[in-house]
């Protein structure tokens, strides 16, 4: 009976330290989605009518028809799909060359976050200019290595524009991953690598067999989390190329605020971001599906 009655105690208590945080994701995640889903269900253009129009579920009627939405869809998959994947191979890398032991290993470590804590809108602005056709780095470089006779137009060309974005930020946010790993590794005890090796593994079967399995904890929560960074990225996109050109860089949020903003059509704006945010969770939980499965089944 006493022990009933602490069990309860401790439920309550646990309780009363939840519901604060229930009630922020509350107010910064279920309502801005709810608000947003009664938005969608009117016709609500500021350029062409004064008050809006309640139009159901018209809205998501016209976005099936709409193939900007679905180039924006397709734009943010090969970006999100690139960049996540290059980014955890040298995540990886960069993780286990700072988890050896060197002389300066803290202040590489300190140098080596530095991108990412950077502003992304800043950053993009540099990359710009590094990417320009006409004064330019990369060109410059490679026009005094003698691998191009006149300037690359990366940010005119639509391939080249989007591989510029992901080289972009593959050098942002590729330390947010190896810091992740980093903690992973340092968890490991080095009486597993020591026994492994007694028994005649390699470098690489450490690795595969132990480094992997221990780590996919950290694997898993650094993919969500890039994930959905790459799913909704807007900043980079917008200061390096604006979604351009002629739109083979324009993401689901670079469409989301052209609608709104440019042309003041907040029902439809508010329908994309209601389909947007159900594709990312489902993206997500599909992705955690598979991840995890992959993990046990390891």
């Amino acid at each position: 009976m006493k022990k009933d009655i602490i069990a309860q105690r401790e439920q309550q208590t646990g309780w009363l330290l939840v519901i604060p945080a229930l009630l922020v994701l509350g107010l910064v995640f279920i309502y801005p989605i709810g608000r947003a889903f009664w938005l969608s269900l009117f016709t609500q253009n500021l350029g062409t009518q004064l008050q809006p129009v309640f139009g159901g579920f018209a809205n998501y009627g016209r976005m099936v028809g709409d193939g900007r939405f679905w180039q924006s869809i397709q734009n943010t998959g090969i970006f999100t799909g690139f960049s996540v994947a290059i980014e955890l191979v040298l995540g990886m890398g960069i993780a286990l060359v700072l988890n050896q032991s060197f002389r300066g290993r803290g202040t590489v470590r300190t140098i080596t976050i530095i991108p990412w804590a950077l502003p992304t809108a800043i950053m993009g602005l540099a990359w710009a200019w590094i990417f320009n056709d006409q004064y330019g780095v990369v060109n410059d470089i490679l026009q005094r290595l003698g691998l191009i006779e006149t300037g690359i137009n990366w940010l005119g060309d639509p391939t080249l524009a989007m591989i510029a974005l992901v080289v972009a930020d593959v050098w942002k946010t590729t330390p947010f991953i190896s810091i992740i790993l980093l903690a992973g590794l340092q968890s490991i005890p080095a009486d597993l690598y020591e026994a492994h090796a007694i028994d005649g593994a390699n470098p690489w079967q450490s690795f595969r067999q132990i480094t992997l399995p221990l780590i996919m904890p950290q694997i898993l929560i650094a993919l969500l989390f890039r994930f959905a960074q790459a799913f909704g990225i807007f900043d980079l996109v917008r200061v390096m190329t604006g979604g351009g050109p002629a739109g083979a860089t324009e993401t689901v949020s670079i469409y989301i605020y052209s609608t709104v903003m440019r042309y003041l059509d907040f029902g439809y704006g508010s329908a994309l971001v209601v389909v947007t945010f159900l594709l990312l969770i489902a993206a997500v939980a599909i992705t955690s599906f598979f991840l995890v499965k992959t993990r046990y089944n390891s």
